[in-house]
């Protein structure tokens, strides 16, 4: 039976990977840098390492393993994190895995890249692979050159670039929007109607099974995302909150009072993250045969009814 390493695997998409393939049956070893709080199942093996800033012999994780999920990496943290410190992670640490696993003799490395090793955070037009990759900061271009790095170890690979995730647990900015939809104040967010794709946990993970078993995607990088076209901003907000049986309660309000005084504070990147459009087409991995599980607007709904809290299942009785 195959067995899978999977790094980062604490992490928002590490565990759930872990937990889906361990339910399955699938001998799963956990990289981690701490211990997982909650505790993993008991059939999978959790090894734990060092700072990946730091050198680390990967061979003792690699020991019988047949297939590598790569998730490990310092994710998009702003102007605090320095450009040395996204290339140690990033870039030299996903080097020296690929370069072990490939020594290893390991049959399989799937490397989760970004769509900012593809771009900066907006697009003019629809991304697909074709693009030349642009990536607009030191995390893109950390994410991109490890992407190099893994085609030049000999490994057998395949790179995906996700978008923006979301699923229950998720942490970061789509944290932010369900903590936004949840409050009972009307939003100004009416007049949005840039586009943004994004991922559902659930895509994410059936496309991760269909590359680990698909031999047409080894040595292919791929885009990913939910299918079809990505609702608006003000879309997705009403969605959360109708999915909850609430109103939309979204307002007009110009777009210029929030992307004006940022340009001129000069964060034009923090606009681009709200305002901007940013549509991916994963029409490449679909073709090779991936089957989505929904669009986005299903995988919101499913989302936010998930998070709703639970009605009490006893009906209050009058009283005399």
């Amino acid at each position: 039976m195959t067995r899978i390493l999977v790094t980062g695997a604490s992490g928002f998409l590490g565990r759930a990977v872990v937990e889906t393939f361990a339910a399955e049956g699938t001998p799963i070893r956990a990289a981690v840098r701490r211990p997982p709080s909650p505790s993993f199942p008991s059939s999978v093996e959790v090894l734990q390492h060092a700072d990946l800033k730091l050198p680390i012999d990967w061979r003792p994780y690699l020991e019988g393993i047949d297939e590598v999920v790569h998730l490990a990496a310092i994710s998009q943290t702003g102007h605090s994190t320095s450009r040395d410190l996204y290339d140690q992670v990033n870039r030299q640490a996903t080097s020296d895995l690929a370069v072990a696993a490939a020594k290893a003799d390991v049959n399989r490395f799937v490397f989760i890249s970004s769509i900012r090793a593809q771009t900066g955070p907006a697009a003019d037009h629809a991304l697909t692979e074709r693009d030349q990759a642009a990536p607009g900061d030191s995390y893109g271009r950390s994410k991109l050159a490890a992407e190099e790095a893994v085609r030049a170890s000999g490994v057998p690979f395949t790179i995906l670039r996700p978008v923006m995730l979301y699923g229950p647990g998720v942490k970061g900015n789509f944290a932010l929007l369900m903590r936004a939809a949840n409050s009972p104040l009307p939003l100004p967010v009416k007049n949005f109607g840039n586009r943004r794709s994004l991922l559902s946990i659930d895509n994410f993970i059936s496309a991760l099974k269909f590359v680990l078993s698909a031999p047409a995607t080894l040595g292919e990088t791929y885009v990913l995302a939910d299918p079809g076209m990505p609702p608006r901003f003000s879309d997705v907000m009403a969605t959360l909150r109708q999915a909850r049986g609430r109103r939309a309660l979204l307002v007009p309000m110009s777009t210029d009072y929030v992307e004006w005084p940022l340009r001129l504070l000069h964060r034009s990147d923090i606009w681009d993250r709200i305002g901007g459009n940013l549509r991916v087409d994963c029409s490449k991995l679909i073709a090779a045969g991936w089957q989505p599980l929904h669009d986005t607007r299903t995988g919101l709904a499913i989302l936010a009814q998930a998070a709703a809290p639970r009605k009490s299942g006893t009906a209050s009785r009058s009283t005399r």
